[in-house]
C-alpha cells in the first residue's frame, strides 16, 4: 500500500481535505477515488486512508483506521557529527534514517569545512527533515528522527550536560578517534550485547569532521564522559563511519 507523509495532526474522521504537500504526492502516485493508502505524520503509528473525492487542487479522504505499529530499533541512537559538505550530509541523513537513527546533531568544529550562520542553519535543518521524512516513507518507519539545528561542539556539550534528564549511567557515550590507543568499536558493541541492555538505555556517538578532531576537542569530549573508539586502521569519511557504526549496532543489539 502506498505511504504518504503528512506533517500535521491526524484523527479518525470521515471527511478530511489533505494538505497541499500530501495532495501533490497523491497526484504523483496517480491514486484515484476509492483507493486506499497509508498516512503517517512521524509522531508514531500509521493510518489507513480512503480517497473519497479528487480535484486538481484538493483530495478529500476518510481516515478509517489507526495502526500503532512501530519499526524502531530496540535502543535510542543519537549521532553528533562534524557536518560533511552538501550532498554527503544529505546522503548520511537518508541512510541513517533507514538504519534507525533516533536523533542527529550537526556539529561545527575547529576543522569543519562547512560553516553555517543561524539563518542558513535553520534552512538546512528544514531541508534535512524533508529528506528524513522521505526516507521514513520509503523504509516504513512511522517515527521520524529528530534533527537539530547546527551547533558548535563546546556549546552542544554544555547544553547536553545542562539538559540531561536521565542518569548518566543510562547513556553510552563514544567518540571516534584516530588515536592508536582507542578501543575497538566491535569489542564495545559485543560488550553491550553481552550485558542485559535495557530498552531505555541510549547510545550517543560523536564523529569528527573531514579534518578530524583537534586535540583540545578530544580532551573536551573525554571530560564529558565520552570514550574514544576506533573503526580500524583505515581512515573513513565521517559519513561512512557513521553509517558503518549504525549498521553494526542495529545488527548486534
Amino acid at each position: 500500500m502506498p505511504r504518504i507523509f503528512c506533517n500535521v495532526p491526524i484523527d479518525l474522521v470521515d471527511h478530511w481535505s489533505l494538505p497541499a504537500d500530501a495532495v501533490r504526492h497523491i497526484q504523483v502516485l496517480r491514486l484515484q477515488p476509492g483507493g486506499e493508502f497509508t498516512l503517517f505524520n512521524g509522531k508514531g503509528g500509521e493510518f489507513t486512508a480512503l480517497i473519497l473525492e479528487m480535484t486538481r487542487k484538493e483530495v478529500i479522504v476518510s481516515i478509517k483506521r489507526f495502526n500503532p505499529i512501530e519499526r524502531e530499533l530496540k535502543t535510542s541512537i543519537h549521532l553528533a557529527i562534524g557536518m560533511p559538505a552538501n550532498e554527503r550530509m544529505d546522503w548520511l541523513i537518508e541512510k541513517a534514517t533507514e538504519l534507525g537513527l533516533t536523533k542527529l546533531t550537526p556539529l561545527m568544529t575547529q576543522h569543519n569545512v562547512v560553516r553555517l550562520d543561524s539563518i542558513r542553519g535553520e534552512k538546512k535543518t528544514q531541508h534535512w527533515n524533508t529528506i528524513s521524512a522521505t526516507a521514513c516513507t520509503q523504509c516504513g518507519r512511522n517515527t521520524t528522527p529528530l534533527i537539530d539545528n547546527p551547533i558548535g561542539l563546546s556549546h552542544w556539550l554544555k547544553s547536553f550536560s545542562d539538559n540531561l534528564n536521565i542518569a548518566n549511567d543510562n547513556i553510552t557515550k563514544w567518540f571516534f578517534s584516530l588515536d592508536s590507543n582507542a578501543m575497538s568499536l566491535g569489542a564495545q558493541i559485543k560488550a553491550l550485547s553481552d550485558q542485559a541492555f535495557k530498552s531505555d538505555n541510549k547510545i550517543l556517538i560523536a564523529f569528527g569532521p573531514e579534518g578530524g578532531w583537534s586535540k583540545d576537542e578530544e580532551l573536551l569530549l573525554e571530560t564529558h564522559g565520552f570514550k574514544a573508539l576506533s573503526l580500524g586502521n583505515r581512515t573513513l569519511r565521517a559519513e561512512t563511519a557513521a553509517i558503518a557504526t549504525l549498521a553494526a549496532i542495529s545488527l548486534m543489539l
